[in-house]
């Protein structure tokens, strides 16, 4: 297959992989950018400006402020009057069935009464009857005028001198010559006579209003180019206030008559690109082991992308402050699970994409970079919960302490403080107690392992761990012996090691199925000398996959079962193999029924556990325990699994082998030392032969 070099020997499909990667995450992120030009600018009234300078880039209008507005509007239709059309025939047309209706007189009254009451309607109808929710609507302001239109002309009424269906049947009986006869005259239900002859012309009466909504100005000034609009630390008052939110919709006014495929968007594009490709470059020259386990390189690129796109949508919806998201979760994470400097490199690299976005990012780009640097130097090792704690704890203190250090360079006083930063800085360091549940969902989603895991599964209580010790007793001790063993190489050659210590609780956890054929188990009794060579060596060999089903039975971490599986690597159970080459010696041996399955080792940790092992099941074979024996042994059994190629698929270094032959052997020596006898006082002695001396009498 072809190659392109770079480091080292790529291939197409690792480029391919590597140039997905970084599309996506572009894609993503940028897709969660804000749209608007530049970050909007946050203002409080009463409070000092929190940003660098602010100088107006061009000339706007300032804006007035809603409540001004309205107030102008509402004052506006304190004076607005609407159009009303005079209908003279409705009234006509009233007056004349009146006098049809009662052309034979009203009983109890004479007939002059009919002239009156259609002279008295006449007149209602001259002054305009209103409809009777136009009326009342109208009428709650005595001084309301509105315009009566009689042909081509419009003169202004006011609202007293209106009526409505009802205070026009209430005149009628207000006339003194009507008045006295009240009762006679409403038997003659006078109000079907009376109806409006004022009718509203809406669209007369809407166009006339839109006109005087538009005259108002909605600016009260302009902010010239060039122009200071507030200095840092400078007290927002409503003036500056309103400037600074008339730049803000100008900002958003002029970005939404662009193209989507604006330069900004550009722009985004390329920076989040160069930033990515930053990231997959040091993967690739220092990290590139990541590239070959899938779970680690998508947790990495996920971290980036979930945080920065939460970050973003935060600021691009204005839903909280940037500050209250736990940025310092990203390199606790990676910490935990993979290294130091890759959790740096994620760390800086979300927070530069996410200050992009931001107006001044020169403030968010220092606060994140000292909570990562502080989560990261105070997280070593994860062993136990309250490292988390303590973590955020010192992380909030840490960035509440370089926002003050922030506040007096620009010279705030104690006073002109903005303390609410601080409030979402310790939010912010509240959140970061949910590391630890978060670790759990991180581990389950990934496949990671971490330390807390690890210990918790070291717990003797564990089942698989109580039944061995119950079952196999030789096997358990053994095992212990070997994760001490093995976790004093670590410790010496930088592996880790905690996990190569549990790794090693369970490496024969197989055992426990027939434990009696394996020596540390036997009181005297060997079934193996009823067995066939082959018979036993595939019993012997059958505690490596009897173990990779009780892990899986017990869901034990992928990367324990990676110990039960190599622990012998493609080695052979020589003891057997040797026996039968002997007894055989002209006839075809197949080596594969002597063979362990494997694989070799592929970790460093899974190599110390290989050699821990062995050495240490040897050693009880020596049949003295000298300095020389002992060195002797561990040599010759390292040096044998080296020549065979047992290390050749992982990362060990011949320095990391030579420290692990030290270690076992100052080791060994320490474990089976001899023990000194003690000298004694001469009374002690005297006693002692007198002693002996009554015996024999």
């Amino acid at each position: 297959m072809s190659k392109i070099k770079f480091s080292e020997d790529i291939t197409w499909h690792d480029l391919l992989i590597r140039i997905s990667l970084v599309l996506v995450s572009v894609l993503l992120i940028v897709w969660a950018m804000p749209r608007d030009g530049q970050m909007i600018l946050k203002a409080e009234k009463g409070q000092p400006w929190r940003h660098q300078d602010l100088v107006a880039p061009f000339d706007f209008p300032i804006y007035k402020s809603d409540a001004a507005i309205q107030a102008e509007r509402d004052s506006i239709m304190r004076e607005y009057e609407p159009y009303f059309g005079f209908d003279a025939e409705v009234g006509a047309r009233m007056q004349s069935k009146f006098t049809q209706d009662f052309a034979e007189g009203i009983p109890g009254l004479t007939s002059d009464y009919i002239s009156i009451i259609a002279n008295r309607l006449h007149q209602i109808y001259e002054q305009g009857i209103m409809n009777t929710t136009q009326y009342n609507e109208l009428a709650k302001d005595t001084m309301r005028t509105i315009r009566v239109v009689t042909g081509k002309q419009a003169v202004s009424e006011r609202i007293v001198k209106i009526f409505s269906p009802k205070s026009a049947y209430e005149q009628l009986f207000q006339d003194p010559l009507l008045s006295p006869h009240r009762a006679l005259l409403q038997r003659c239900n006078l109000n079907d006579y009376i109806t409006p002859n004022l009718i509203y012309e809406k669209e007369r009466s809407e166009s006339s209003l839109r006109n005087l909504q538009e005259s108002i100005p909605l600016a009260s000034g302009i902010a010239l180019r060039g122009q200071k609009i507030v200095d840092r630390g400078q007290i927002v008052d409503e003036k500056i206030y309103r400037t600074i939110e008339s730049f803000n919709k100008e900002m958003e006014q002029q970005q939404a008559d662009k193209s989507k495929l604006s330069t900004k968007m550009v722009g985004d594009t390329l920076v989040v690109l160069v930033l990515i490709c930053c990231f997959t470059i040091y993967l690739t020259l220092f990290r590139k082991d990541y590239f070959e386990r899938w779970r680690s390189i998508m947790m990495l690129y996920s971290m980036i992308v979930v945080f920065s796109v939460l970050a973003l949508t935060m600021v691009s919806h204005s839903i909280l402050h940037v500050y209250l998201l736990p940025f310092a979760m990203v390199p606790i994470f990676i910490r935990v699970f993979m290294d130091s400097r890759t959790a740096f490199m994620t760390h800086t690299i979300t927070v530069l994409i996410v200050a992009c976005a931001l107006q001044h990012p020169l403030d968010f780009i220092i606060i994140e970079e000292v909570a990562g640097f502080a989560a990261i130097f105070t997280l070593r090792e994860l062993s136990s919960r309250s490292q988390l704690f303590k973590t955020a704890i010192i992380v909030t203190l840490c960035t509440m302490a370089a926002n003050l250090g922030l506040d007096w360079k620009f010279g705030s006083a104690l006073t002109a403080i903005d303390y609410s930063e601080y409030n979402y800085l310790m939010v912010n360091g509240a959140l970061l107690f949910c590391s630890y549940p978060l670790l759990y969902l991180i581990e389950k989603l990934f496949g990671f392992t971490s330390n807390i895991t690890l210990i918790e599964l070291s717990d003797m209580s564990k089942d698989l761990l109580r039944r061995m010790s119950e079952v196999a007793p030789g096997t358990f001790q053994h095992s212990i012996q070997v994760g001490n063993l093995a976790a004093e190489i670590a410790n010496k050659i930088g592996a880790k090691a905690q996990l190569v210590r549990t790794g090693a609780l369970y490496h024969d956890i197989g055992k426990i199925q027939n434990p009696i054929y394996f020596t540390e188990n036997q009181s005297g009794i060997n079934p193996h000398e009823n067995l066939s060579y082959i018979d036993s060596a595939q019993v012997i060999i059958s505690h490596v996959t009897d173990g990779l089903k009780l892990a899986d039975k017990h869901n034990l971490p992928d990367v324990i079962k990676d110990f039960i599986a190599t622990h012998h690597g493609q080695g052979k159970a020589k003891y057997f193999f040797v026996k039968y080459k002997n007894e055989h010696p002209d006839e075809y041996v197949d080596e594969l029924l002597f063979t362990y399955p494997g694989p070799n080792p592929f970790t460093r940790e899974q190599a110390i556990l290989m050699m821990a092992d062995s050495v240490e099941a040897a050693s009880r074979s020596l049949p003295d325990y000298t300095e020389q024996s002992i060195r002797d042994l561990v040599n010759r059994i390292l040096d044998s699994q080296e020549a065979d190629g047992f290390f050749r698929d992982c990362p060990i270094t011949y320095r990391d082998i030579q420290y692990a032959k030290t270690v076992l052997i100052e080791k060994l020596k320490t474990i089976y030392h001899t023990r000194i006898s003690y000298p004694k006082l001469k009374e002690e002695e005297q006693q002692e032969q007198e002693q002996k001396t009554n015996t024999q009498e």
